[in-house]
């Protein structure tokens, strides 16, 4: 389907329908081709299949291929890829575009296995990487170094909500000739478009927003053409590329990404802003709050306060018996190790993705043992204020 002046919530629905060499005719949901691979009847064919069709699924499919058509769309960049798991996003993209005595500068808020990926496993094939907190862009000059091949952050950090500012970051990056890499799990192209900002490589964690039912694992890499064409020999070679299961289903969710994004990114933002007035919530972070440090850079990155993120993190005393007591006393939210889906959960980053590091160090960063990370799902926004709001009782009992 061509794009024409129509909404992302209407179009989506028509995207990645048409694979390349195969006529399905119009099925009203797109089929789940459950094959190793695809076999021909000449040498002719298989020429043919080689340049423009379909060989051995890891090579290429019709559902993934329907999938990255999918997100090339929502984030508006030339090509994507679609890969077993967000990690295999990062890690794919990474190995094929920096080399031995390369340099990443990195912000220091990253999602814990990125972290380990540039301080542990980069390191062992001679790529450094180093960390600055990308809030402070004097800092992020400073740090760029001659041999600085990347610049890598996440829109919203985990789980301060830190914002990175895509189009400066961008100009810093291309005026040391370098690229920047921005993840956009936590927002999702439904908020943001880094590529449009001047990124030159989004990836996402599809397992989360994008997919958004908690049924399905995948990431996507999305450029221009000529570092897509870069990216998937090393992708194949590495054995990321997402299965046919896991894309169809995920295409499938996708198609109602509009609605169940917008829809949590608003009943974040009226809970957070309930929250804060909670006698028992000594602190929110959600960008949509005049009082978030960096509000006014967030109502220049994002729509609105209601079109920001799903994701917020909020602290109550530090008092656990009563944090048990709260988690127990909580009807809708759930703990869970992921994020994105629909329904509403929550993660206590000083016992998962913060565990390891020293007390002193986290509370530098304003995680402490009261923090909780809250990623909000499609339940009425009044339900879901009204819940938080007698499960906190327990901090006044």
């Amino acid at each position: 389907m061509s794009e024409g002046n129509y909404s992302l919530a209407s179009e989506i629905l028509y995207q990645g329908h048409a694979p390349k060499g195969q006529d399905y005719g119009s099925p009203a949901a797109f089929p789940l081709f459950a094959t190793t691979s695809f076999t021909m009847n000449s040498l002719t064919q298989v020429r043919q299949a080689y340049q423009e069709g379909f060989t051995y699924v890891r090579t290429n499919n019709p559902n993934r291929e329907s999938l990255e058509e999918m997100v090339s769309y929502l984030e508006k960049g030339e090509k994507s890829l679609v890969c077993s798991s967000g990690m295999g996003a990062i890690t794919s993209t990474l190995l094929a575009l920096v080399r031995p005595g390369d340099h990443i500068l990195c912000n220091c808020y990253l999602y814990g296995e990125t972290y380990d990926v540039m301080t542990q496993l980069l390191r062992e094939f001679g790529v450094e990487s180093s960390l600055v907190g990308f809030d402070d862009l004097d800092a992020v000059a400073a740090a760029v170094r001659p041999n600085t091949k990347l610049l890598y952050t996440e829109v919203c950090a985990n789980p301060t909500m830190n914002l990175a500012d895509i189009p400066a970051l961008a100009e810093l990056a291309h005026k040391n000739n370098a690229l920047l890499m921005v993840d956009n799990t936590f927002t999702t192209a439904v908020s943001i478009r880094p590529l449009q900002m001047g990124a030159d490589i989004v990836i996402s964690s599809m397992t989360k927003f994008m997919n958004g039912f908690s049924n399905a694992i995948g990431g996507s890499i999305t450029a221009c053409a000529q570092l897509i064409d870069t990216i998937k020999p090393i992708q194949k070679l590495c054995g990321t590329p997402g299965d046919p299961f896991d894309a169809w289903t995920i295409a499938n969710n996708l198609q109602t990404v509009d609605l169940r994004v917008k829809k949590q990114m608003k009943n974040a933002a009226q809970l957070a802003d309930a929250l804060e007035q909670n006698p028992h919530v000594a602190k929110v972070n959600h960008p949509s709050l005049k009082s978030f440090p960096q509000h006014e850079l967030a109502l220049r990155l994002f729509a609105g306060p209601e079109e920001m993120t799903g994701m917020m993190s909020f602290i109550v005393p530090e008092q656990p018996e009563r944090i048990e007591q709260f988690m127990g006393r909580l009807h809708f939210a759930r703990y869970a190790v992921t994020l994105g889906g629909i329904h509403t959960t929550l993660n206590h980053p000083v016992t998962s993705s913060h565990r390891h590091m020293p007390d002193e160090n986290r509370r530098k960063m304003g995680i402490t043992p009261g923090m909780f990370r809250l990623s909000v799902g499609i339940e009425d926004p009044g339900d879901l204020i009204r819940d938080f709001y007698q499960a906190l009782e327990v901090f006044g009992e």
